[in-house]
């Protein structure tokens, strides 16, 4: 990813002008957290639900059962970012329910990566999330 601001990777991801390669679990963290300084949780899951799907088309990634957005990996990083209290996203970055593989402590692989995960959100098969996802905006 080129060097930017959280905020100029969040309006280039808005704009359609982060390129495909720098889509990464990071830039992700970065657009949550940007949109959680102006948004409830609820309110950041609606906003992100649409913007990653538009974004995604716009790279040419089909947003389907296999592919694309993923409601439950969406749902569960907006919370964990917003849990973390971060106050910057080198902060978020550092924390342990935000790292690429915290999910899986919660869900099995089969669960996780399953179509009906992509589609909605999943309760956890092996571990609680100790606090109920806020699932819309």
């Amino acid at each position: 990813m080129q060097t930017r601001t959280p905020s100029q990777a969040f309006d280039a991801f808005v704009s359609g002008t982060l390129a495909k390669g720098d889509w990464t679990h990071e830039a992700h963290l970065i657009t949550c957290w940007v949109a959680l300084q102006s948004r409830t949780p609820g309110q950041t899951l609606t906003f992100l639900r649409k913007a990653i799907t538009d974004h995604n088309c716009g790279l040419g990634i089909e947003n389907s059962a296999t592919s694309g957005y993923h409601e439950t990996l969406t749902a569960y990083y907006v919370n964990a970012v917003a849990g973390a209290g971060a106050a910057t996203v080198e902060d978020v970055f550092d924390h342990p329910s935000c790292s690429r593989t915290a999910p899986l402590q919660h869900w099995s692989k089969e669960v996780l990566f399953s179509a009906r995960a992509r589609s909605a959100w999943v309760e956890p098969d092996l571990l609680s999330l100790g606090f109920q996802p806020a699932t819309d905006g």
